[in-house]
């Protein structure tokens, strides 16, 4: 049953690079043919929304689609904002069906929905398209929704996931971020030179080529194999892989981000960095040392480890296939696990504390770390008696009080510093795996130890955003009760608080998550803290100072009246 909706809304606009506004008077559009109306029930904000307003349409996401979609549709389609276009921020939505036109098949009035926000088929020259981002978001009463937009025809699944048992809204707003986290733990790494790829083998005078043929993917070999090999030898050693080498007189001339898999024997620290500018996204660039050290530090493009999921592994032996079976099926924490979460206080902190704590991981322990004390005594009040009830070693530490001196085997790194990357590395164990989950710039290289990084046979990995599938599993974790998303819940808002909430985001003021009700338009930003004095029948309703469905329903009465 469509609901009464009125002609015009509040919502956030990011109108310019830094530039919030609050406009009372929106247009709710009309549906077309093939659009639906969502009436936001919650959205979560989030530090990536920090990155949108800072960049604004320089944000690879604000970008214009050029592939996935005829254009036609998107010139028709009102919520697509691309460029210098004002737009509405807020990925991490829960929305009610009110309205469709007559040719949406797969979504009804009535219906609940969570949205996945990465739209990955529709492809950015950088990126991808994004709800909250080149397409209006969920920080306003009301959105305008395409089935066509909406709806991967590769898959043939829709983004929207519609959610039937009565949950809070914040806590299916939630699944977002958590979301993120999950894919994170559970991105399959591959771990052979890819079918069909762009390899690049390279190797100082005196070295063998070994184990390339070993490394082949099961499906075939490259489809072209690019050399600069000092000896004749190793080029005569590669002309039985399949594709026909093609030699090449310097590795500086190469184009950049062109290889899918670099090859390197050898150990000098000039070769290994213009390497880095040739690896394509998705890649892996092996070092196979063979019985050398390259002797200092080597600067590491961190940043695209996290943006273009590439790849650094590496062997103190002779074979290239060693490195390759080293590197691991997906970034998840393994049993006896001495795993260390950076910046463990803040948000996403909090969620990869909590999944870490709530993993059943045998024998794992888990320090979190945080420079405000006051963060790290939010956080103990939502995760230790979680821990102890999942027999889990947790310690909350300020390291600036209390130095670390342990080396670990699992690393989560929330700040996005290369320079934390780099001391992560020097404090590995054997086998260390390294989770560059803040989003560090893609352009940053920083100075590593690579040589220990190789010894310790670690391994760095990062993921950007979510995929459906990983949505889809922690929807399922929150729905079955196995996941509690409210736990990271600090302050909640109504429009006439949201951009206090996205300052406040910036300014890392609040430990956890802020939920905002859109439907509550003159509710400042409140953390839950402070509920007992403007709201206490609210605050009766929190279960130890953590957000519930109950006090969400007492809040959505109380705050409205």
């Amino acid at each position: 049953m469509e609901q009464e909706i009125p002609q015009t809304q509040c919502a956030i606009q990011l109108v310019g690079p830094d530039k919030l506004e609050l406009n009372n008077q929106k247009e709710v559009y009309t549906p077309g043919p093939h659009e639906m109306i969502g009436k936001i029930d919650a959205v979560g904000l989030c530090f990536s929304d920090l990155k949108l307003l800072k960049q604004f349409d320089g944000h690879v996401r604000k970008s214009e689609v050029i592939s996935g979609i005829e254009p036609s549709i998107l010139e028709e389609f009102r919520s697509y904002k691309p460029g210098n276009n004002p737009t509405v921020p807020g990925h991490e939505v829960f929305c009610t069906i009110v309205s469709s036109g007559d040719e949406v098949s797969r979504h009804k009035p009535g219906e609940k929905v969570l949205v996945q926000t990465d739209y990955r088929w529709l492809k950015t020259a950088d990126s991808n398209s994004a709800f909250g981002y080149n397409i209006e978001g969920g920080l306003q009463e009301y959105v305008l929704m395409d089935e066509r937009v909406i709806v991967d025809p590769d898959l043939d699944e829709s983004f929207l996931l519609p959610v039937e048992k009565d949950m809070s809204s914040s806590s299916i707003a939630l699944v977002e971020p958590w979301a993120c986290v999950e894919c994170s733990y559970v991105t399959e790494e591959r771990n052979t030179i890819l079918a069909g790829s762009r390899l690049l083998v390279v190797a100082d005078s005196g070295r063998a080529v070994e184990g390339l043929e070993e490394s082949f993917s099961p499906e075939g070999g490259p489809g072209s194999i690019t050399t600069c090999c000092a000896d004749p030898s190793q080029e005569e050693a590669l002309a039985g892989h399949g594709a026909t080498p093609e030699a090449a007189d310097s590795v500086a001339g190469l184009t950049d981000e062109s290889f899918d898999d670099i090859v390197y024997f050898g150990s000098n620290k000039e070769t290994i960095e213009v390497l880095n500018d040739k690896l394509a996204a998705n890649g892996i660039i092996n070092v196979v040392l063979g019985g050398e050290t390259i002797g200092e530090e080597v600067s590491v493009g961190v940043g695209r480890t996290h943006y273009g999921m590439t790849r650094w592994i590496g062997t103190t032996g002779t074979s290239a296939a060693e490195s390759y079976k080293n590197i691991p099926p997906t970034g998840e924490v393994r049993p006896s696990d001495k795993a260390l979460v950076i910046g463990a206080a803040g948000p996403m902190g909090q969620m990869h504390t909590i999944r870490l704590v709530s993993s059943g991981t045998e024998n794992l322990s888990v320090i979190g770390t945080d420079f405000d004390d006051d963060r790290l005594a939010s956080l103990g009040e939502k995760v230790n008696s979680l821990a102890e009830e999942r027999g889990v070693s947790l310690s909350l530490v300020n390291p600036q009080e209390t130095p670390l001196t342990d080396k670990f085997s699992y690393f989560a790194i929330m700040a996005p510093v290369g320079a934390v990357v780099a001391q992560a590395v020097k404090d590995s164990a054997e086998g260390a795996l390294i989770n560059i989950f803040a989003g560090i710039p893609a352009s940053v290289k920083q100075e590593i130890d690579l040589d220990t990084y190789i010894a310790n046979r670690c391994f760095m990995f990062g993921t950007s955003g979510s995929r459906l599938s990983d949505m889809k599993v922690v929807l399922e974790k929150v729905l079955s009760g196995q996941l509690n998303t409210d736990r990271s819940v600090d302050a909640v808002s109504g429009m006439a608080g949201a951009i206090d909430g996205i300052r406040a985001v910036e300014a890392r003021s609040l430990a956890g998550k802020i939920i905002v009700y859109p439907q509550l338009k003159e509710l400042p930003l409140t953390p839950l803290s402070e509920l007992a004095g403007k709201y206490p029948t609210v605050a009766e309703k929190l279960d130890a100072g953590i957000w519930t469905k109950e006090a969400e329903k007492e809040l959505l009465k109380v705050a409205a009246a």
